[in-house]
């Protein structure tokens, strides 16, 4: 399957379309206004549309119009009928829908499964514009529409839903989202490329039920269906360890059964002796390689078979390296989900051209003075790179983005912090952030692109950075330093999740951010301090972040300095035990912890985490029967229990400790003197109140003291030696999925 052609390789479907439009229309009287009879495509989005690349339907939009394509955008319609999604008439070639910057059932719903108050992607916050499923809705009400227009999905609601799953608000295994959604076809991960390439294909006449050939597509077709004669097919049984994975037959030797009996003297005719190249034999087995399709276990298969479920999940995670992924298929009762392989990463300068177009870089005017939070708290911020090689298996990056870091070029970053300072409203000389899905992976790659692209590792870093990861933060300090340099930039603070065990490799990237960078606040994520549960995130231990808070301490002090770690922690994430959670709860005692309130793991499509969640073993390694079973955490009152250890120091949860405590046989811990986990009484709601007086701010006044965007939810804050007072968590507002 070849790659498609650059991005910014193809003639512009429109010549005369070359002025960008101010926005992309959201209404017919903006298409009349742009002298457009219709679209050529339309974007249909469960988030409000704000004109900036860090929403994805103005980046896909943005990127199409520089394409020649007229492009609208559909944004929150009613899914209650039809009639909204014909609001700017039928488009020449195809709908394109997603659910939002996220999931549309994280983002409507918390932990406990209880409906959000609110929606950050929303103008003025209003909860309730988005359905459940959005993606599946919105593709059906398009269909509704326009019967016979094409219903392209994509994002991470699609990415993530493209396989058989399992959904933790319906507590059940779900299908594929195509054959839910009657989608023509779903775009997954990078997503760019194929869609530039599809759109064309489609503009030139190409149907879309011909277009089988982009890699990051999936679709349905009938069972057995190949793209050619001489594809094969392997059962995923077979593939259950890294490395090689089965055994593939000579495609060198002949094989005529003939010939053995054609000799003229009554002798069996010698076969003849192929003699190839080592080079040869790599090509050739490459390609067979190229031409295999993995078979998982059905729909039906894994939804009733937890052991199946797990090893599905552990094959689909094995095929997940562009470099060597082969297509995947998967019955879905009659017919089947097709999936090819991930999409190639963009190179530095198809990277480029996405954010170099002229964004307006703000939200759609018709939304009026209405505050959008999702908008204000990335409008003065700049992402530098893509994907995530750190694998944790909570997080959702690596299905969506990929592990291989796809980065900008120095002068495009600079360009864009030049267009903030010039363009966007409000801005005061403060960049909130310049980072990505992590702070500190930028331009970070494996120093051999062969062992790059033949490598099935999940993480790069975990147990133990690879030899083959470079760490060399340099270009990175550059970056930093140039960026200061702009005239009217006063102030970089970097808000993206830093990885501290990359970090400590470089002492002089910690001794820059640190004294040029932190803005009081600095996020790092331990996720826990005990081996158990940290095997199963895919977490270094607690030895990296003692050091990474030595030099952080370090160099605050040199820098004359106040300034604060912000370690996060989840409770109840599989492999965790009652008693890895009191041994956390000593930890953050023992160092004057008192956290606010806390987040629970919560199970999101397609992550390693939630197969361990929903089948209780461990797709880290070969997964049957008798394989290693992981503990998991899934009644509420365990769930509540894990999140009472982390506030162990709450009046309200100290009965429930007790009761803990007494099972665990660890009595000793309930006392009134210090060295005590909890008192053996519950006090008076007046003392209640007094023991709740003593927290001190928590991240959101901090935050708000030091001029930052309020860190990630569920953060707690470790003082420097410069200020001895205690720590804090706050309540959250997201989920560990995608983002960091």
């Amino acid at each position: 399957m070849n790659a498609p052609p650059n991005l910014f390789s193809y003639p512009r479907y429109r010549s005369d379309y070359t002025t960008p439009a101010p926005f992309l229309p959201m209404s017919r009287k903006e298409m009349d206004a742009l002298g457009w009879d219709a679209c050529d495509v339309i974007l249909i989005t469960g988030d409000a549309y704000i004109d900036h690349p860090s929403f994805g339907m103005a980046l896909i939009g943005r990127l199409l119009e520089k394409q020649g394509f007229r492009v609208g955008i559909i944004s929150q319609p009613d899914w209650h009928s039809a009639e909204p999604f014909r609001a700017l008439g039928k488009p020449n070639l195809y709908f394109g829908i997603t659910a939002g910057n996220m999931d549309s059932m994280i983002n409507r719903y918390t932990a406990d499964r209880k409906i959000r108050s609110d929606d950050a992607y929303t103008a003025n916050a209003e909860p309730n514009k988005r359905p459940d499923r959005a993606l599946t809705v919105y593709a059906q009400r398009a269909r509704e529409a326009y019967p016979e227009t094409a219903i392209i999905i994509g994002s991470i609601e699609a990415s993530l839903r493209r396989i058989a799953h399992y959904d933790y608000w319906s507590d059940k295994v779900r299908r594929s989202v195509l054959p839910d959604s009657k989608a023509d076809l779903l775009l997954f991960g990078n997503a760019e490329r194929a869609l530039v390439a599809l759109t064309h294909r489609l503009a030139a006449g190409e149907s879309i039920k011909s277009i089988r050939d982009l890699r990051g597509t999936a679709f349905m077709v009938p069972p057995g269906w190949k793209p050619a004669a001489d594809w094969s097919e392997a059962n995923s049984t077979r593939v259950d360890t890294p490395g090689r994975i089965e055994a593939h037959p000579d495609p060198y030797a002949t094989k005529d059964k003939n010939t053995d009996s054609c000799s003229t003297d009554g002798k069996p005719a010698e076969k003849p002796v192929l003699i190839l190249s080592r080079e040869e034999r790599q090509a050739a087995l490459k390609e067979q390689h190229n031409r295999t399709v993995v078979r998982l276990p059905s729909y039906e298969q894994v939804k009733d078979d937890p052991v199946m479920y797990a090893h599905a999940s552990r094959v689909f995670h094995l095929e997940s390296n562009p470099g060597n992924a082969r297509a995947l298929v998967q019955a879905h009762g009659e017919r089947d989900v097709w999936l090819n392989p991930p999409p190639l990463p963009l190179a530095m300068d198809e990277m480029d051209g996405i954010y170099d177009v002229p964004y307006a870089r703000s939200p759609h005017p018709s939304y009026g003075k209405a505050r959008i939070p999702a908008w204000e708290m990335i409008r003065f911020s700049v992402n530098i790179m893509r994907g995530c090689f750190g694998g944790c298996t909570f997080c959702s990056i690596t299905e969506h983005e990929g592990r291989i870091i796809q980065s900008r070029s120095e002068p495009s970053i600079l360009r864009e912090l030049e267009q903030i300072r010039d363009k966007t409203k409000g801005f005061t000389g403060t960049i909130s952030d310049l980072g990505g899905p992590t702070a500190n992976m930028y331009r970070l790659a494996c120093k051999d692109k062969k062992i790059e692209e033949t490598c099935r590792r999940p993480s790069c870093v975990y147990p133990s950075i690879c030899v083959n990861m470079s760490t060399d933060h340099s270009k990175l300090i550059q970056l930093y330093r140039k960026a200061r340099a702009i005239p009217g930039i006063k102030k970089i603070l970097i808000g993206s999740g830093l990885r501290y065990d990359l970090a400590v490799r470089s002492p002089e990237y910690v001794k820059e951010l640190v004294t040029h960078h932190v803005g009081g606040l600095l996020k790092i994520a331990p996720e826990h301090s005990e081996e158990g549960p940290l095997s199963k995130m895919m977490k270094p231990g607690m030895g990296a972040y003692y050091k990474f808070k030595e030099l952080f301490e370090k160099y605050s002090k040199e820098a004359g300095k106040e300034q604060y770690l912000i370690p996060y922690f989840i409770a109840a994430h599989p492999g965790t035990t009652d008693e890895d959670m009191l041994n956390l709860a000593l930890w953050l005692k023992k160092n004057n912890f008192r956290l606010d309130q806390v987040q629970a793991f919560v199970p999101t499509p397609m992550a390693t985490a939630t197969a361990m969640y929903h089948s209780r073993k461990n797709p880290l390694h070969k997964v049957t029967a008798d394989s290693e079973t992981v503990e998991t955490a899934r009644a509420g009152k365990i769930r509540r229990l894990h999140k009472a250890f982390l506030r162990y120091h709450d009046p309200e949860n100290w009965e429930i400790l007790r009761e803990a405590l007494k099972r665990m046989g660890r009595s000793d811990l309930i006392g009134n003197s210090e060295r005590h986990l909890v008192p053996r009484h519950t006090p008076t709601p007046a003392l209640a109140a007094v023991e709740r007086s003593k927290e001190t701010p928590g991240p959101d006044k901090l935050a708000k003291k030091f001029g930052q965007n309020k860190p990630r939810p569920g953060a707690a804050v470790v003082r420097t030696p410069t200020n001895s007072r205690s720590s804090h968590k706050k309540p959250a507002h997201s989920i560990k999925t995608g983002r960091k």
